[in-house]
């Protein structure tokens, strides 16, 4: 007893130290000899996790005390949606559009924004609810560990590293493409060309590893710092924007929006997965509630008030991307600061370059804070090692979390070219967000020990019926079937499965802030998500799984014997 105190005093141990009890202190992890008896346990330890849910007591309380030093609470609404702007807009917009404009969508790229930003904006209604309820640095991994238990939130937080990770190495790469671009009409002008490597990752790239070192140190110093900064960057950023948009209009012919459809309409929604990584960033935004000072108040107003002021100037920004530049002659890698030289404004090209360079950096900056946060509350839960979950003292930032992510993101973007990326990075985000609706279609209608069973196995039906449906229709827009009436039948279904949900009632009430209409709001966030997941194609969906399967190997060698200790632990001290 008097071992553990210590451990958890502040001041009579170091932050500095790399001992084996800071990174495996549970039982399962003390020698080899406990190790394989807890692996025979593999077994009932993995029922025992399927089952349990965690409380939103466990995640604001007792798990923060693993951190040793609180997170300062010194963010406004004000600075959440500045944090958002910078975080969300950054390379997608500058680079993906350019992309799947060129290779999927052409003019219709601006709807491709749109039913992305729709389908965004639905997550974030969702995310709203959970971070004013729970204002807890786990973000979405702690909503769902609450609501879908130990396990389902682990595959999740295995899918939130990937994507912090991934995110952060795509910034990096887009990043040395634009800065490539001011220097040389060539995006690889920087990066090192390595024949016997394969391609996608025969690209080697120092300038993303320098430039996400800055950023992460940056982001190490404190939130507030890193806060005004992007504040202030973010309006130099958002001058600009409204340059590229006023200019492209002016310079826009609408010859070049023909044909609006060049790839169809399977090509809008092929281009729309995709371009959803130009509004991924705002759950980074979410894992701010923890150093929010009002989070009931914050939260709702700069998550929803800058994702739908975003939404118009992506969709703004898009069609005026195509109106000036024909799609087919489009640069995939540095669209808009090649169009504008496209039209003879050579010097334009330098200031949208270094707009989106500082697009960039700012998305790096705030996603550096997130991505760092998320890793703390899931090394906190004990799935991945403690140490992970420290609070420096003087920063009161999680100094090894966001070293962890920094240095895997930088070996991740010196070798991974941009498409491979984006794919990866798509389907994880919209998998995740798919997973908060559900989490919580299950926070309203079902409470434990409350629910009737009865009423647990309809609202169980319902959603399953919500959830096959949606994957039927992703299915048949995947096969190529266009046909009127299975997508009929498909979503006639997903209509009775939401309207059987909407006559069940309510086992709880939001106290703070709630999602409105529910249970349709978050039924359509589900279907959008499942939707665009399969627009992604089967090479998406392949790297998923295997990264998935990786994961759950992990999971089932580490990180479940590990949860279940400090979940049996905690029972024993009750």
């Amino acid at each position: 007893m008097a071992e553990e105190k210590s451990s958890s005093s502040t001041t009579t141990r170091s932050y500095w130290r790399w001992s084996k009890k800071d990174f495996f202190p549970e039982t399962s992890f003390q020698s080899m000899s406990s190790y394989k008896t807890a692996i025979s346990q593999t077994c009932p330890r993995l029922t025992d996790r399927l089952l349990a849910r965690s409380s939103s007591t466990n995640e604001l309380v007792t798990l923060s005390k693993v951190s040793e030093n609180p997170m300062q609470k010194c963010l406004t609404w004000w600075d959440l949606i500045w944090l958002s702007f910078g975080s969300v807009v950054g390379s997608g917009i500058f680079v993906i559009t350019g992309q799947e404009a060129h290779n999927h969508a052409g003019p219709a790229i601006v709807l491709s924004y749109a039913i992305s930003g729709l389908s965004a904006l639905l997550s974030v209604f969702c995310y709203t609810e959970f971070a004013a309820e729970v204002p807890v640095a786990g973000g979405s991994f702690s909503f769902l560990r609450i609501e879908l238990g130990d396990f389902i939130a682990f595959i999740a937080a295995g899918n939130i590293l990937l994507e912090a990770l991934v995110g952060a190495a795509g910034l990096g790469r887009s990043w040395s493409s634009y800065f490539a671009s001011m220097i040389k009409s060539d995006s690889d002008f920087l990066r090192i060309k390595v024949d016997s490597l394969p391609d996608g990752f025969n690209l080697l790239d120092p300038l993303a590893v320098v430039v996400l070192l800055v950023a992460n140190g940056i982001a190490m110093s404190g939130t507030k710092r890193t806060s005004w900064l992007n504040w202030v960057a973010s309006l130099v950023s958002g001058a600009v924007i409204v340059f590229v948009i006023v200019f492209g209009f002016i310079h826009a012919k609408t010859s070049n929006l023909e044909p609006f459809f060049p790839f169809g309409v399977k090509g809008v929604f092929e281009a729309a997965a995709v371009v959803y990584w130009s509004y991924t960033g705002f759950d980074m935004v979410a894992n701010m509630a923890e150093e929010t000072k009002r989070p009931s108040r914050d939260i709702p107003i700069g998550l929803v008030g800058s994702m739908s002021g975003i939404t118009v100037v992506y969709c703004l920004m898009a069609l005026a991307l195509t109106m000036m530049v024909k799609y087919t002659e489009i640069d995939v890698n540095a669209a808009y600061s090649v169009a504008f030289e496209q039209i003879g404004m050579k010097w334009a090209k330098y200031l949208v370059s270094i707009c989106a360079l500082k697009g960039m950096t700012t998305s790096l900056l705030v996603g550096s804070l997130g991505q760092a946060r998320y890793t703390t509350q899931i090394a906190r839960a004990h799935m991945i090692p403690p140490i992970f979950a420290l609070v420096h003292p003087k920063t009161g930032t999680p100094v090894y979390a966001t070293l962890l992510v920094t240095s895997i993101s930088a070996i991740v973007a010196f070798f991974s070219s941009l498409d491979v990326l984006s794919s990866v990075l798509s389907f994880s985000t919209l998998f995740i967000f798919m997973l908060i609706a559900v989490a919580l279609l299950v926070r309203r209608y079902y409470a434990k020990d409350v629910t009737p069973k009865n009423d647990l196995i309809k609202f169980l039906i319902c959603l399953f019926i919500v959830i096959g449906s949606s994957i039927g229709v992703s299915a048949l827009w995947n096969s190529d079937e266009r046909g009127w009436i299975g997508y009929t039948v498909a979503g006639l279904v997903w209509f009775l499965g939401t309207l059987g949900m909407a006559f069940l009632s309510k086992q709880r009430v939001p106290k703070v802030w709630g999602v409105p209409l529910v249970p349709w709001l978050p039924s359509f966030s589900i279907v959008m998500n499942l939707f665009l997941i399969g627009s992604l194609g089967l090479v998406a969906i392949l790297r998923f799984f295997i990264c998935s399967a990786v994961m759950i190997v992990y999971y089932l060698l580490v990180g479940l014997h590990a949860t279940y200790d400090v979940a049996h632990q905690n029972e024993l001290s009750d």
